[in-house]
């Protein structure tokens, strides 16, 4: 981390800590909100877990407080980020992405810990078992990782004949890595041979997709990228279209922004279970009881207005299972 950046670190933590200190003072307990991304980015789901919060009797300002640290895409930055929560022993911490929840755990061993993270937290080593995590650690996984084999399918759906297909990733996210590994199996069983190209900017996007069409895939599983994909959507989109390359996102707003489709979890459902959880624990429950939870519901999305523009027929057999339609 530059000095610039520590000294901005510690004076916006110090100008905030007032409140909270306050807060604890009056018997109000304090939650720490860890996430990698940017307070932008990250408006929605910080609703859907103060929703959660209230489902279960906690609102902010009135009976609990809510102290947030975002990384602003800066993974370098959470471990501190992290530790400050603790050092201000705040009553629980939520931590979403994958780095969050690893720094979390790292920093404290008796602090309640909910995690939201897309990766096995088991495989990943953040819990022991599913059913009983044990310790100071629960949360949620959308497994959005072990779903590329059946993004990769649909794909092959509409381009049955196509030999190769391109997964596009952002280096700068910790889950490249890991998720090309997924995506690499899932062409390898389906006999299909994987194009993997890298994109950190708008312009290596444009970059990115050129090489798809040079390399002429038969389509595209995009990776997921919350703090900088899904922010670019609609220019992704609009790739999609000026290169006709079919793509298959994770979530609903990319179909909705001009993507071809996209199958995956709702993953603010998720960040509102989340906070129920966290309300729980502040109500005593212990997070090393609470099972981690995993997804039980999938949204696939066509855009049909899309599919046109590509000039694809989408087959009737993939409209049926669509649970949702953009025309």
């Amino acid at each position: 981390m530059k000095r610039r950046d520590f000294i901005t670190l510690l004076g916006g933590a110090a100008a905030a800590w007032p409140l909270a200190a306050r807060a604890q003072q009056g018997g109000m307990p304090v939650i720490g909100y860890l996430s990698s991304g940017t307070q932008a980015a990250d408006v929605d789901a910080a609703a859907s877990f103060r929703r959660g919060l209230g489902e279960v009797g906690y609102v902010e300002g009135r009976n609990v407080a809510i102290e947030y640290r975002w990384g602003d895409n800066n993974l370098g930055r959470l471990p501190a980020l992290a530790d400050d929560l603790v050092r201000h022993r705040v009553a629980a911490i939520f931590a979403g992405g994958l780095i969050a929840p690893r720094v979390a755990k790292a920093a404290t061993a008796t602090i309640p810990i909910v995690f939201q993270m897309g990766e096995d937290p088991v495989k990943e080593g953040i819990v022991a078992n599913l059913n009983r995590p044990g310790g100071n650690i629960t949360g949620f996984s959308n497994f959005s990782n072990v779903l590329f084999s059946k993004r990769l399918g649909l794909l092959r759906d509409i381009a049955p004949r196509a030999e190769a297909f391109a997964f596009l990733v952002n280096p700068n996210n910790s889950n490249a890595e890991p998720d090309t590994k997924e995506v690499q199996a899932a062409a390898a069983a389906a006999g299909r041979r994987v194009e993997v190209l890298s994109a950190g900017s708008v312009r290596e996007l444009e970059t990115a997709f050129a090489a798809m069409a040079q390399k002429q895939v038969g389509g595209v599983i995009i990776g997921v990228d919350p703090p900088f994909f899904l922010t670019v959507r609609a220019q992704i989109a609009a790739l999609e279209i000026r290169h006709a390359i079919p793509a298959i996102y994770n979530r609903r707003e990319f179909p909705a922004a001009g993507g071809l489709m996209s199958y995956g979890i709702d993953p603010l459902v998720t960040r509102q279970q989340s906070g129920v959880y966290v309300g729980r624990i502040l109500k005593g429950e212990k997070p090393g009881d609470l099972p981690v939870q995993l997804p039980t519901k999938f949204e696939f999305i066509i855009n049909l207005k899309t599919a046109k523009a590509l000039g694809l027929t989408i087959p009737p057999t993939m409209l049926a299972l669509a649970d949702e339609v953009i025309e």
